[in-house]
């Protein structure tokens, strides 16, 4: 379990893990900035007020400005005398110990982000180290009327017509341990060596799906991938144009990320228990190729 130092000696520290979903239409990312409403800045806030004391969350992916998601991760080390301000109760026989405490952070928050689960942690957790993988979905409609009001925030419309076959074909040369430095925004440092273990598509009726996962994404690495892939869709470029994209070394100008509104992340990864400490040696690593 964590500890910090304070005056009186050592203060025990809870880590809990929380599943958290949010609709990212009015929000400026996951990541707290000055002035901008954020979903972790929304929740830290939240959190903070329950708890009587400033916490910091730590998320498995922090998303961009308008991108939703259904199964974000996070963690947050509390003190465990904390806890009895969050929730005065104990739960019901057979309750989850932190169901009191979901069931009041519903009263806080804001309508659009959801607090799903609380667990403690185990030994080991970094909810962004930790990570074995994340997965995300990019939904478009084809329908001629653009996208039913319902699922308008979660859906870009498309209204050219898409051929499935050549992104496929396009997907299956970006799989793999790969530098996606032509589909990532450039930031000082960070490198773009990325495993990409899953990039399909389906249609159901007008609604096209792509199902893209790997170990994690640099800036803006989904939406750049689904906007390049768009492109060959269109018959605009041939399949094998993708593949010479993975020799630049900086983002590419010849295709546009695709909206944010159609992009959600839907399920974080980790290995067992007796795993996590190990997994995070390894991410910490710098990738090379």
């Amino acid at each position: 379990m964590p500890a910090i130092e304070s005056d009186g000696g050592h203060v025990s520290l809870v880590r809990l893990r929380l599943d958290i979903a949010y609709d990212g239409t009015e929000f400026a990312g996951w990541a707290p900035q000055a002035g901008q409403r954020t979903v972790a800045g929304v929740l830290e806030e939240t959190l903070s007020t329950v708890f009587r004391e400033p916490v910091r969350l730590v998320t498995a992916g922090r998303t961009d400005t308008g991108v939703h998601a259904t199964g974000q991760v996070a963690h947050v080390d509390v003190p465990g005398d904390a806890l009895g301000f969050a929730y005065p109760r104990t739960p019901r026989p057979g309750e989850p110990e932190f169901l009191p405490l979901v069931r009041r952070l519903s009263r806080f928050l804001p309508t659009d982000v959801r607090v799903r689960q609380i667990v403690r942690a185990p030994a080991g957790f970094d909810a962004r180290f930790s990570a074995l993988r994340r997965h995300y979905e990019y939904r478009l409609s084809l329908a001629p009327w653009g996208v039913d009001p319902q699922q308008a925030r979660f859906v870009t419309p498309w209204s050219r017509p898409l051929d499935l076959d050549a992104m496929t074909a396009a997907s299956q040369e970006l799989l793999g341990l790969q530098d996606f430095a032509a589909f990532c925004r450039f930031r000082e440092g960070a490198t773009t060596i990325r495993d990409l273990q899953r990039l399909s598509w389906e249609r159901h009726g007008d609604l096209v799906t792509a199902h893209v996962t790997a170990d994690a994404f640099c800036w803006n690495m989904v939406r750049s991938l689904v906007g390049a892939l768009l492109v060959v869709g269109e018959g605009r470029r041939e399949p094998a144009w993708i593949a010479g994209l993975l020799g630049v070394d900086r983002r590419s100008s010849e295709f546009a990320a695709a909206p944010a509104r159609g992009l959600t992340l839907v399920g974080v990864d980790y290995p067992p228990d007796d795993q996590l400490a190990a997994r995070i040696a390894v991410t910490r690593d710098l990738r090379t190729l």
